[in-house]
């Protein structure tokens, strides 16, 4: 088994939780990863990255070469768009489609078709997140779509364990964006 995944967002999204979550996981099932972060101006929400490796073989680095990505995972599209030299012509493409515009935004339209021309699936994370009820739970609801296309079985244990001394309630509401992410129809193709 091998998945070598980006995932990418703009400060503040929570990549790093996401990166956490995942990386957790994979090392109490048994899995072997690596993982290197970008951080960027991320006090300005500017660009953030992480690359996650996983397999159940030895990894010899923590980078993943262009035109290697099993997947990319976006919490902002714009970001996701930016790692496209990166996929596999195999790969997927899951992101949100609600932009962050806290820069000189280009054509949204233009940057959703862009994404779709690449089999992107777009999912809604901001109306998913306000459902679970926070809409700080966005990279929650982008962790349950692409948990889907991941080997992990541990994951929603993660997010109590993330978020357990925050209280009850804002575990019930990750969990719950956790869940509203993986079973959605919402997929915009």
């Amino acid at each position: 088994m091998k998945c070598d995944i980006i995932l990418a967002g703009v400060g503040g999204q929570g990549i790093l939780t996401l990166s956490y979550a995942i990386v957790n996981a994979c090392l109490d099932e048994g899995y072997n990863v690596l993982q290197s972060e970008i951080h960027g101006m991320s006090q300005r929400g500017g660009a953030v990255y992480a690359h996650l490796r996983i397999s159940d073989k030895k990894i010899y680095s923590d980078m993943i070469p262009k035109g290697r990505a099993d997947i990319i995972l976006g919490t902002e599209p714009l970001e996701a768009l930016r790692h496209l030299d990166h996929l596999t012509p195999e790969g997927k493409i899951i992101t949100s489609s609600v932009p962050v515009k806290n820069i000189i935004y280009p054509d949204e339209a233009k940057v959703l078709d862009e994404l779709r021309r690449h089999g992107a699936l777009l999912l809604d994370s901001t109306d998913l997140a306000r459902k679970a009820g926070s809409i700080k739970a966005q990279n929650i609801v982008m962790l349950g779509a692409v948990s889907r296309f991941l080997p992990l079985k541990t994951l929603k244990m993660y997010i109590k364990k993330l978020f357990s001394k925050k209280g009850k309630e804002i575990v019930k509401i990750n969990l719950l964006a956790f869940d509203l992410g993986l079973i959605t129809k919402c997929w915009e193709i």
